[in-house]
């Protein structure tokens, strides 16, 4: 556990910056909801869920939750359902409490980790990274060091020495406490922070913790990720060059941007 990252939690937490943070999006705020003018968020970095926002995981993570379930009398849609977005030993204590959490945990990790079939990169996410300067993103992501290291270098992702993992916390999304270990791993406040999520538990947790969050409908429908400031359909909409000022301006094009009524929020 990272000693130096988890004293400045506390550091921001006792600054008492978890509160609504302004959007910054020009030229006014109400602007997201017109569809003739493009939203931009102003930052100093950004931070990336990795299952459903960068990678494609849903074969692997449906074949291994499913089997197990059905291992335990369990409803496998409803472990699937539950298994997104959140820590695997939490989705087991939340699902089956009576069974031993740690010994069930260490199985479902190895097999995440055997299962890479079908396993891929989502459009638009190797732009984006490549586009980024590498000190000025990370992942935050509710699996664990090893699994993210495997799925990443399958697909042919960096893997940023700053990432944020699930044993690298002690408690996971929807908590704040992973999104701000992601912003103390790159010494940037949260509030400078934008956040891409595909789950409501990590849209929760990045918001409790000060960031901005546009939602990515990879997993779930437009109106499960209300929460965020924005939804889009995917990171191929999104451009994030760095100004004269080295702020990072994220731009969604708006032609393309998905909502759950009239307004993407």
């Amino acid at each position: 556990m990272r000693s130096g990252i988890f004293s400045e939690i506390r550091n921001i937490r006792s600054a008492g910056t978890l509160g609504r943070v302004r959007r910054r999006i020009l030229p006014a705020e109400d602007a997201v909801c017109e569809t003739d003018m493009v939203p931009v968020f102003v930052c100093q970095a950004i931070l990336f869920d990795l299952d459903g926002v960068l990678v494609d995981s849903t074969p692997c993570v449906t074949r291994v939750w499913s089997e197990w379930a059905r291992e335990h009398g369990l409803d496998p849609e409803y472990v699937v359902h539950q298994a997104h977005g959140q820590r695997s030993i939490e989705t087991i204590r939340r699902v089956a409490p009576q069974l031993d959490a740690q010994k069930e945990n260490a199985i479902v990790e190895q097999r995440e980790i055997d299962d890479t079939d079908g396993l891929r990169l989502l459009p638009g996410a190797k732009q984006l990274l490549t586009a980024l300067p590498p000190e000025r993103y990370t992942i935050v992501t509710s699996g664990t060091r090893q699994l993210a290291t495997r799925r990443l270098q399958i697909v042919g992702l960096p893997v940023p020495a700053s990432m944020i993992t699930a044993d690298e916390v002690a408690r996971g999304k929807p908590d704040p406490e992973p999104y701000l270990a992601g912003a103390a791993a790159l010494g940037v406040d949260p509030n400078d922070c934008v956040v891409f999520e595909d789950a409501p538990s990590g849209i929760h947790s990045a918001k409790a913790a000060g960031m901005r969050v546009i939602g990515v409908t990879t997993t779930y429908r437009a109106e499960e990720l209300s929460g965020a400031d924005l939804i889009i359909k995917s990171l191929e909409v999104v451009g994030a060059p760095t100004n004269a000022h080295r702020e990072i301006v994220v731009s969604i094009d708006d032609g393309v941007r998905a909502d759950s009524g009239d307004c993407a929020r």
